[in-house]
């Protein structure tokens, strides 16, 4: 007997008895769809919602070479997306065929994906939306000649079209998407849900293109105007920002072997607690790629307080042959030849924006009214002035390390006592203050001396235990003492070796993973460099010194070393950031007056006005915004 799956489907029904083959039939499971029902399925792969298919047709604009572009769309896109514009449109014959499946404009093979530069290039959106709506298309090369071209409900009734009047250009227009296809509506969101992917969509693409005028229109009312700008900054300040955050982004570039990229970056002014102003393009796109969102938080990294993200956005502009943009249905993921190269320069390029390229002199208050953000390039401390000794780390200036004996530069609540490491901020000719040694000497009148005025500072006064205050003409700064003690050691620390001591007994210990195991063995080296040698110990590992007057304890010891390998090219600033924090004064640690005026003066000097972990180092209020708050003008 002939078994039935060795023949083709149509041996098997000339095999079978009359009265068989519908027993044959209800067994069979595998059906070939019909072609309509096909086209509707694959259809909902590229336009899952409306946002996907306002993505599709500003690609398809954009691509056309359009100076102006508008959006419209009613009930979340479901009832009509519309998109018009300015480009170069259509003839008839192209016409007629841009809505069968895979048409296209863009490539003629395979082998144009290597030098392709459109953002569309499936030749699937008109089909989709034709498949999912009722689709119309008005265009006109040059405004002279015009055609109109309707698609019944799914694509399923013939192409109906005829001439009419229209400037040069091409609206398409979808009308009821997934009217269809009912099962996919079912499930799509809330109108202003929906309403709001789209606009995502929207900006997505206007962020990339400033020489290009967009529109927005929801349900009859125009939501984003954007007239056309000269420069990548200036639109995603239009698109994100108010007109007092403006001053505060930067544009930055960089290049590599096959690659160019520009940079859109906020200064800590403009931090955010949430990643959701982030950007990444690559080639006009927008992209998932979390390695380059991750070389941007590397890059700022010591500027941003804790749990505090930048805004910003990466393009990336990369031969064509140097990545594959054809990975994900949509677009959302390319993959790089040398991702690496890219990550690097994206880091590098920030980093050295922030540290040496006027980040670093950036200053900000806030005014009297919400909102209302000023910044001025000018130092607090009159130029010209002579630099305050703070070398805390050197024996020779004063005496002592924090690091052997941190006990003896801050002591408890005295007056008139000063901690001996920071007297040494005061300068050699200042008169130094006689404390009584006895009783007898006690019931003298002495004569104190009075703080004296550092460099055009005034000293006022403590608050909260934790901030110094301090008047330089018409300003008034609350210095954080221990924010800025921390970037005043993180500074001196990293200008030389940090000092080790070798451990009486070792600590020993074992990782969790391979990838800790890894880790330590790859970077020994680099982590004797910043006071730490371990050693292997017969599949473990054993801690053999530590910086020295290192305070935490041994599982502690172990997590921060451990938690090096998330600092990527910073090990060296993320592990001085650690050691300072445990050194610098703490709130309520005590400082005379003529120490904290001092102190303060080192401070306002400082190069970078935020400590190690990115919170601002102090605050600084005008007296006409105090005497404004209190109505005195």
């Amino acid at each position: 007997m002939v078994q039935e799956h060795t023949l083709p489907e149509d041996r098997i029904e000339r095999y079978l008895p009359e009265q068989d083959r519908t027993v044959y039939e209800s067994r069979r499971q595998i059906q070939v769809l019909p072609p309509e029902e096909a086209r509707k399925i694959a259809a909902g792969e590229v336009v899952d919602r409306p946002a996907a298919l306002v993505r599709e047709l500003l690609d398809n604009a954009i691509d056309a070479k359009s100076t102006v572009i508008e959006v419209v769309i009613e009930e979340g896109g479901s009832r009509r997306i519309e998109v018009i514009d300015d480009g170069v449109g259509m003839t008839r014959e192209d016409l007629l065929l841009c809505c069968q499946t895979h048409a296209t404009s863009k490539i003629r093979s395979i082998n144009d994906l290597d030098i392709m530069k459109t953002l569309g290039f499936r030749g699937e959106a008109l089909a989709a939306a034709a498949a999912v709506s009722h689709l119309e298309i008005l265009t006109s090369v040059d405004g002279r000649e015009a055609w109109h071209l309707e698609l019944g409900p799914g694509g399923g009734t013939d192409p109906v079209i005829q001439q009419v009047r229209r400037i040069k250009g091409t609206t398409i227009r979808a009308l009821g998407i997934f009217d269809t296809i009912p099962v996919r509506k079912r499930f799509l969101r809330k109108d202003w849900s929906e309403a709001n992917l789209c606009k995502q969509a929207f900006i997505d693409k206007a962020l990339v293109f400033p020489s290009i005028s967009f529109r927005f229109i929801q349900d009859g009312k125009l939501k984003l105007l954007l007239p056309k700008v000269s420069s990548l900054k200036e639109r995603f300040a239009a698109l994100l920002l108010n007109r007092n955050e403006a001053p505060f982004l930067h544009e930055i570039s960089a290049s590599g072997t096959g690659f160019l990229i520009n940079i859109v970056l906020g200064s800590p002014a403009l931090s955010r607690n949430d990643r959701r102003q982030q950007y990444v393009f690559a080639n006009c796109r927008r992209i998932q790629e979390y390695s380059l969102l991750q070389a941007l938080e590397y890059g700022v990294q010591g500027w941003f307080p804790n749990n505090a993200h930048p805004i910003g956005a990466i393009y990336v502009d990369i031969n064509p042959a140097l990545a594959d943009f054809n990975i994900h249905p949509a677009k959302r993921e390319v993959r790089f030849a040398d991702a690496g190269a890219i990550h690097f320069a994206v880091t590098q390029t920030i980093r050295d924006f922030v540290h040496h390229l006027n980040l670093s002199a950036e200053k900000q208050w806030v005014d009297a009214e919400p909102g209302n953000i000023q910044s001025t390039t000018s130092s607090p401390i009159p130029e010209g002035t002579g630099q305050v000794n703070w070398n805390l780390f050197s024996k020779q200036s004063t005496g002592i390390s924090p690091w052997e004996n941190p006990g003896d530069w801050v002591r408890p609540p005295q007056p008139q006592t000063a901690s001996l490491a920071l007297e040494a901020l005061i300068e050699p000719d200042e008169p130094a203050v006689e404390f009584a040694d006895s009783a007898e000497e006690e019931s003298a009148p002495q004569e104190v001396a009075e703080p004296r005025p550092a460099y055009g500072l005034r000293y006022v006064g403590r608050a909260f235990g934790v901030f110094i205050l301090v008047e330089n003409g018409n300003r008034l700064f609350m210095i954080d003492q221990h924010a800025a003690h921390e970037r005043i050691l993180y500074e001196e620390l990293l200008s030389k070796p940090i000092p080790m001591q070798e451990l009486l007994v070792a600590i020993p210990f074992t990782t969790e993973s391979e990838e800790d195991d890894r880790f330590i063995a790859q970077h020994q080296t680099d982590l004797a460099r910043l006071g730490v040698v371990i050693k292997a110990d017969n599949g473990a590992w054993r801690i053999e010194a530590l910086p020295v007057a290192w305070r935490l304890g041994d599982a502690a010891t172990i997590k921060e070393i451990l938690n090096l390998k998330n600092a990527g090219e910073d090990m060296a600033e993320h592990w001085a950031a650690t050691l300072v924090c445990h050194h610098a004064l703490k709130e309520g640690d005590y400082l005379d007056e003529r120490t904290a005026l001092a102190f303060g003066e080192a401070a306002l000097k400082l190069r970078v006005p935020r400590c190690p972990h990115g919170r601002p180092i102090w605050y600084e209020i005008s007296r006409e915004t105090v005497f404004k708050a209190v109505r005195r003008i």
